[in-house]
């Protein structure tokens, strides 16, 4: 109780109420620590001034992406939950409840259809906010749903990587999903259709040792964390000291597994081009 408080007469406060604030109104930047109004995060496509790419979710995702924002969701398939009755900390169907709860989505991967500049296009995108995006079964039938439709449509195939690796609550079932993502790979090739992927912070795990490496392209956002065992594991395991930006997009491009970095603002223009040229498909630039 501060001196004020002291001072105000008996029933005074009871008067005022306590207005209720959101507690996203304001965005702490990672990277330069800088406090962030939302809206101006959000009008920033979420980069802060600071140039920090913000970790973002399906619709933020699809809605950046397509033109004018306008797209179609595709239904994707129900898979068993909780096969092996898995338990920790926790049980596996209450995580799975939880981040529903918070999410608002069945798992970690949403697919839409729309046009990129034109290009009809099908994007998939990886929620990280859905048990750190997590490759499991669902995942796994999402993604093989999405290579089906494209093949069956001829349509290109983008997805935007975020996750923290294999789903261990679904054990071999989930390292199952590694190569039957990778035989929906095969199956676009062999039909002739682009496979791009634009890998986001954080991409890492099982992913990366999967679908996330065989685009014909690879895009990556600034900074972006992307691996296979992250930087504190590798450190501890050699016992030295990393080098500034180890395993990061930029750092990656020099050594070839990143074929370009861009910036959000740029990645809808630069995947138009991408397509334009492997679709042979005249695309419509936004100032036309």
């Amino acid at each position: 109780m501060n001196w004020l408080s002291k001072l105000a007469p008996p029933g005074v406060k009871k008067i005022f109420t306590k207005r209720d604030t959101p507690d996203n109104f304001w965005v702490k930047c990672p990277k330069s620590g800088e406090m962030v109004f939302h809206k101006d995060l959000e009008a920033n496509l979420h980069v802060t001034p600071a140039g920090h790419h913000m970790r973002i979710g399906p619709e933020y995702r699809l809605g950046y992406t397509f033109d004018a924002g306008k797209y179609e969701r595709v239904d994707l398939p129900e898979v068993a939950h909780d096969p092996l009755k898995f338990k920790d900390s926790k049980k596996y169907s209450d995580r799975i409840k939880a981040a529903r709860a918070k999410t608002g989505a069945n798992d970690a991967m949403a697919l839409a259809q729309g046009t990129i500049q034109g290009i009809d296009t099908l994007v998939l995108v990886q929620n990280f906010a859905f048990m750190g995006g997590s490759l499991g079964m669902a995942a796994g039938e999402a993604f093989l749903t999405a290579c089906e439709l494209a093949i069956k449509k001829r349509l290109p195939l983008i997805i935007f990587t975020a996750a923290g690796g294999a789903r261990m609550q679904e054990g071999a079932l989930s390292l199952m999903q590694l190569p039957r993502t990778t035989i929906g790979v095969q199956m676009l090739r062999e039909n002739n259709l682009p496979y791009i992927v634009v890998l986001t912070d954080p991409t890492t795990g099982g992913v990366t040792a999967s679908y996330a490496m065989l685009g014909d392209v690879h895009l990556a956002e600034p900074e972006a964390l992307i691996c296979f065992a992250g930087p504190r594991v590798i450190e501890q395991t050699i016992r030295e000291k990393l080098p500034e930006g180890f395993q990061r997009s930029e750092f990656l491009k020099t050594k070839g597994m990143v074929d370009q970095v861009v910036a959000r603002k740029d990645l809808p223009e630069t995947l138009a081009k991408i397509l334009g040229v492997l679709m042979q498909t005249k695309r419509k630039p936004k100032h036309a």
